[in-house]
């Protein structure tokens, strides 16, 4: 007997394995069409639809069903262009300074550089925070769990969202990332986790021939 509140499992209609392939098959393609752009027009967005993938990234699995993420989607000019000069402030300093040769001749093949531009071109720029304290419910204060693991689900859900709706996404993360909460206005307790940039690719958009480089089936995957 179960001693918590239950109900009903819906959402699983009975689906063969020929339908069940080509929805999966259907879901792949979608999604290895789906490209990190560097280069964003500046054309709008409808809310409504952040707001529909932003509800998906809430509907992730996490620790406890605490949810230990914040969105903040920022419109803000100003608070546009503080992100774009401390990100890159950071981002010198990562290619002069921080980051080991390996790591940059890793890099080499993408064409990065500190050039962040498309902080203030992108119509849709999304601070994600974790939350190190929480709950299921508004005002709750509990210890979370499985803080990462569940925001970095989240977040997959998010980017799956918006190339689903025709956007392309860039995912950044300067380090270290204190300005994000800071300009954000966010509490002490959550930690900056990734900015997400999102919008329609700029018309001349080019993306480097070593991104499409994806491992196959057997290099990710084994059956026991």
């Amino acid at each position: 007997m179960r001693d918590h509140p239950c109900q009903p499992l819906t959402g699983y209609a009975p689906v063969d394995d020929s339908e069940g392939l080509a929805r999966a098959t259907a879901f792949r393609t979608l999604m290895a069409a789906r490209r990190t752009v560097r280069e964003f027009s500046d054309r709008p967005v409808s809310r409504a639809i952040v707001e529909q993938a932003l509800l998906t990234a809430g509907s992730a699995p996490s620790g406890a069903n605490h949810q230990p993420w914040f969105f903040s989607v920022i419109e803000s000019p100003d608070a546009r262009a503080r992100i774009r000069a401390a990100a890159e402030a950071e981002e010198r300093e990562f290619y002069a300074e921080k980051a080991p040769q390996e790591w940059l001749d890793a890099l080499a093949p993408l064409g990065t550089d500190p050039d962040k531009r498309f902080i203030e071109v992108a119509p849709v720029l999304i601070a994600i925070f974790a939350q190190k304290r929480g709950g299921p419910n508004p005002g709750d204060d509990k210890k979370n769990y499985y803080v990462q693991e569940s925001v970095g689900i989240a977040t997959g859900l998010l980017i799956a969202a918006l190339h689903s709706a025709g956007l392309a996404t860039l995912t950044h993360t300067p380090a270290p990332m204190s300005f994000l909460a800071d300009i954000c206005g966010r509490p002490a307790g959550e930690k900056p986790f990734l900015l997400l940039v999102a919008g329609h690719p700029a018309a001349n958009a080019t993306v480097p021939t070593a991104a499409l480089n994806k491992k196959p089936l057997d290099g990710i995957a084994a059956w026991l």
